[in-house]
C-alpha cells in the first residue's frame, strides 16, 4: 500500500500530465482548421473535465478512509 505522501506526489504528476495533454489538444483544435469558435465547445468540455480530475485528486488525497 502506498503512503499518503507518495499518493499525493503521483497524483499531482498524473493530473499535470493529463491536463497538459488535454489543454494541448484543445489548443491544437482551436488553432487548426476548426478555428477558435469551432474549438470552443471542446475547450469548455476540457476545462470541465480537468476540473473534475483536480477535484478527484483533492478528494482522494485529503479525505480520511475508514
Amino acid at each position: 500500500m502506498l503512503s499518503q505522501r507518495v499518493k499525493q506526489i503521483l497524483g499531482l504528476i498524473a493530473t499535470a500530465l493529463f491536463a497538459t495533454f488535454i489543454f494541448g489538444l484543445s489548443h491544437s483544435i482551436s488553432t487548426g482548421f476548426a478555428g477558435f469558435w469551432g474549438g470552443l465547445p471542446f475547450a469548455l468540455i476540457a476545462i470541465f473535465v480537468v476540473g473534475m480530475a483536480c477535484y478527484d485528486l483533492w478528494e482522494e488525497t485529503t479525505k480520511q478512509k475508514d
